[in-house]
């Protein structure tokens, strides 16, 4: 009855039967040799491969495996098999097995198959489960409380492939996975796959994963809306692997690439230029743009070690306050206002160049509460210092109390900590 599925699994070989007697000689001779030929034989007696299931040698009973001839009796047995080899066979058999079978054949072997499937799924080998993924990844007619399974596996190289390709996921499945999953690496598979939603693309951007999200800002069929985007570039100028991706997202907005060509390098605004038809005055200004940030933030080492030096002895007597930060900003000083900061939050310097850079008033108001300073002094450095556009600005609570929670600023402020 399995002759069709023989066909499909097998490559050619030797098929001329071997004769029960001839089988039989075999087994009562004991040489391995001529039983691995009986075990891997398409033509091998049914009752013959039952009994060489549970043969002392490995290697007979790994052809046994893998043999698509082998009654489900003894697939059933080699599912708990001693050696991960052999499981490992059984479950790429099994795992090609089971989708293509007919309605006959599903009527006569099909539960019996899943059950052994369900056991291989849950195998103690990661492999073995593996082989399992990678069979049935891309399967429409897999059962889907294993694909379920395979999905929320802890071993990135089971989860995975199931993850980025399997069409029996539904959006509410990968939504469940992202919230809850502690496999590094779980969320990029779902950020590569063919058909990314809007919703999908949200929950994935949400999670703030840098790899998962670079992933996401890669994937040319992902579908991400405006608003996503926009908080995707309010923690981009920290997270260096979006830079290459967002910058390359096609359809960017004008506005949106304002805001990329704030803290990108140069090379990736040409190719933002060229890839979305920016008008030349638009492409100007960018350029001007990037030519004052590099001026500004250009510094000699010499300096910056000299700099880091007077800020951390400031700090030291206690001499880092508004009135000091205050002063500074309105002078320009941006470097050592860079290594002041850094001192009285415990960031990197490179982290607190990023977020002046970044012209948020948020994200700059949540440093200067982090450095210990009060409102007033956020206000100046948002104006004096970071020249944060209008849109951007953050103004005072009551003139001088700070507009955000803790818990906001504290969010503003994860991607530096």
């Amino acid at each position: 009855m399995l002759n069709k599925i023989l066909n499909r699994l097998q490559g050619k070989q030797d098929t001329s039967p071997i004769s029960y007697e001839k089988a039989r000689g075999i087994l009562e001779n004991r040489a391995e040799t001529e039983k691995i030929t009986l075990a891997q034989h398409p033509e091998t007696q049914p009752e013959i491969l039952y009994y060489l299931a549970t043969d002392d040698a490995k290697d007979v009973r790994q052809h046994i495996a893998a043999n698509p001839a082998t009654p489900i009796q003894a697939d059933q047995i080699l599912a708990d098999d001693s050696s991960e080899d052999v499981r490992a066979e059984l479950a790429r058999k099994i795992a090609r097995l089971v989708p293509d079978l007919t309605r006959e054949e599903q009527i006569t072997v099909r539960e019996k198959a899943i059950e052994i499937l369900e056991s291989l799924a849950k195998d103690q080998m990661p492999r073995v489960r593996r082989i399992i993924a990678e069979e049935l990844k891309s399967s429409h007619n897999a059962p889907r409380h294993i694909i379920r399974q395979l999905a929320q596996d802890m071993e990135l190289v089971v989860c995975a492939p199931v993850l980025q390709y399997s069409p029996l996921l539904s959006e509410s499945d990968l939504k469940e996975i992202i919230a809850a999953t502690t496999v590094t690496g779980a969320l990029s598979a779902i950020a590569k796959r063919a058909d990314v939603t809007e919703s999908l693309a949200d929950a994935i951007a949400g999670s703030l994963d840098i790899p998962a999200v670079a992933s996401l800002l890669a994937n040319p069929n992902a579908q991400i809306r405006e608003d996503t985007l926009d908080m995707i570039i309010d923690h981009a100028p920290e997270a260096t692997q979006w830079h290459d991706p967002l910058a390359k997202r096609p359809n960017l907005s004008v506005r949106a690439i304002k805001r990329i060509a704030g803290f990108v390098a140069s090379s990736l605004i040409d190719i933002m230029v060229q890839n979305n038809k920016l008008s030349t005055e638009v492409a100007d200004e960018l350029l001007r743009n990037v030519r004052q940030r590099i001026q500004d933030e250009s510094i000699s080492a010499d300096d910056e070690e000299t700099l880091a030096k007077q800020a951390q002895d400031l700090h030291s007597k206690g001499a880092l306050d508004d009135e000091f930060i205050t002063n500074a900003a309105q002078n320009k000083q941006r470097e050592l206002l860079c290594q002041c900061l850094a001192q009285m939050t415990s960031f990197s310097v490179s982290s607190v160049r990023q977020i002046l850079s970044s012209r948020k008033g948020a994200r700059i108001t949540a440093l200067t509460w982090k450095a210990g300073l009060n409102m007033r002094t956020a206000l100046v450095l948002q104006t004096d210092l970071a020249h944060v556009p209008p849109e951007n600005f953050l103004s005072a609570k009551g003139g001088s109390d700070y507009p955000m929670s803790v818990q906001e600023m504290e969010y503003e402020l994860a991607l530096y900590e």
